[in-house]
């Protein structure tokens, strides 16, 4: 600090405005404490990058690639397709009012909360205190009674093929493109990898998937995985499992695979092989703020990193999701004021936007087995689902599998593959976290016919072997 620099005092310090980081800063002032809110682009960046970069673009894309898609799809159903055209940069221009209402409505609610927002790069400095550097070049010291790092996460570069923003592109390039290539390679095939490959093949690029794992999505579960294969094949995106880019050359990619080199034609590239905390340039250090190897930072079951700082959402361990981040947000607040609060969920979903959709909560059998827990599954098949069979869905391998603890049939796993798995995962959720077991499913009336019937039918089927769900066994 500067000598005769007076430091601002601060109740609450959020770094971040993204999910997570808003999130703490609405639940913090609602609980009546005075909060200051600081991410690098001030109010414009609010929603961080899942509403700018990431989660809402990319759904906005797959959302209108899928209406492409859908007139042909329906041809033997009776519908006559017309010509359906794509024009990128229109979309682009409504995807940007669409994340500019979003984003106002964020800066609206921390504004009637009386959140101040401001504008600059955060370090810390010392356990309780930081210094803003506007974007003007100023330097603001604040002295701080507890702090919120929420700063989030961005993508990971490959060492031999930098992210040049021309040929070399990440996710949030793609999603800002005015024109999608004729051609492309996607390096990862996790789930920002497979929902990216599926939009552009549905809007006419044509895609090929690099994995350097023996299959898609390899941080889920394996059956999970296995219906997008036909799919994929279907939309025309080659997929290379086993594989890894060995580097451009004049009109595509160099990659090693199983059989040996290949040489892939693409006039783009894009790199979607992970996330990178952002906690390298905030000073942690000298806040006594400890970092894993990974370079994320370790917090108790109450989100805090020490007596007076707690992180939450990307830079902590855990899947980098914008929802665990909101959950974790009030956990963290509470515990900085002192009141009993730990992060220790059930069931935290995970979903890929993709065709078909996947989406999984709590554990799968191979991981409750892990745990020493003695448990069955039972599933059930999309092709029997009336609801399926109407949306012309009822193929390709989907499915509903309950994974339940023989013992007392309480669910402790939900999996989906087919249409809207991303809207039927909470129902699984709700269920692992209350407690449920699949009697309780199998006694909750679904509506026909929809396609919530799935989990409905797979706790029959579960109930239906012994007649009781108590000690039911495979």
């Amino acid at each position: 600090m500067v000598v005769g620099e007076m430091p601002e005092s601060v109740d609450l310090l959020v770094v971040g405005g993204g999910p997570g980081g808003y999130t703490a800063a609405l639940h913090a002032a609602r609980a009546g404490r005075d909060v200051v809110l600081v991410d690098r682009a001030g109010a414009a960046g609010l929603g961080g990058v899942c509403l700018h970069h990431g989660c809402i673009p990319s759904k906005a894309l797959i959302e209108v690639a899928g209406r492409v898609t859908a007139a042909a799809e329906f041809e033997e159903s009776g519908l006559t397709p017309g010509s359906v055209g794509f024009d990128m940069a229109r979309f682009q221009s409504w995807k940007n009012d669409t994340v500019e209402g979003l984003r106002r409505g964020v800066d609206g609610l921390l504004g009637r909360a009386k959140v101040r927002v401001v504008a600059g790069d955060l370090r810390f400095t010392r356990p309780t205190q930081a210094v803003i550097e506007t974007p003007e070049g100023q330097a603001t010291f604040l002295e701080f009674a507890h702090a919120v790092v929420a700063t989030g996460s961005r993508p990971v570069d490959l060492p031999d093929m930098p992210r040049d923003g021309e040929r070399v592109l990440d996710s949030a390039d793609l999603l800002a493109l005015t024109s999608l290539p004729d051609s492309l390679v996607v390096v990862g095939g996790g789930y920002i990898g497979v929902e990216l490959s599926t939009a552009c093949a549905k809007l006419g690029s044509r895609v090929t998937i690099v994995e350097a794992d023996e299959r898609l999505l390899p941080a889920m579960d394996a059956k999970l995985s296995r219906p997008l294969g036909s799919r994929l094949e279907a939309l025309g995106i080659e997929v290379l499992t086993d594989s890894t880019v060995d580097g451009l050359d004049a009109d595509g990619v160099l990659v090693h695979t199983p059989d040996g080199p290949r040489h892939v034609e693409a006039a783009t590239v894009v790199t979607a092989v992970g996330r990178r905390p952002n906690t390298d340039s905030l000073g942690l250090d000298t806040a006594d703020v400890k970092l894993d190897d990974a370079g994320r930072i370790e917090v108790g079951d109450d989100r805090r990193a020490t007596p007076t700082i707690a992180a939450i959402g990307d830079v902590t361990s855990g899947h980098a999701l914008a929802h665990k981040a909101t959950a974790e947000a009030a956990v963290a607040v509470d515990a900085l004021a002192g009141r009993p609060a730990a992060f220790a969920p059930q069931g935290v979903p995970a979903v890929v936007f993709g065709d078909p959709e996947v989406a999984s909560a709590g554990l799968s059998t191979a991981e409750a087995g892990a745990r020493g827990m003695d448990v069955g599954s039972v599933t059930f098949p999309l092709t029997a689902s009336g609801r399926a069979a109407t949306m012309r869905a009822a193929t390709g391998g989907g499915f509903a599998e309950l994974v339940y603890e023989r013992g007392d049939g309480g669910v402790v796993g939900v999996h989906l593959v087919g249409p809207h798995a991303s809207e039927l995962i909470g129902e699984g959720v709700l269920a692992i976290e209350m407690g449920a077991t699949v009697e309780d499913v199998s006694l909750s009336i679904h509506p026909h016919p929809t396609l919530s019937e799935q989990l409905y039918e797979a706790a029959h089927l579960g109930v239906s072997r012994t007649g009781s769900h108590v000690d039911a066994r495979d």
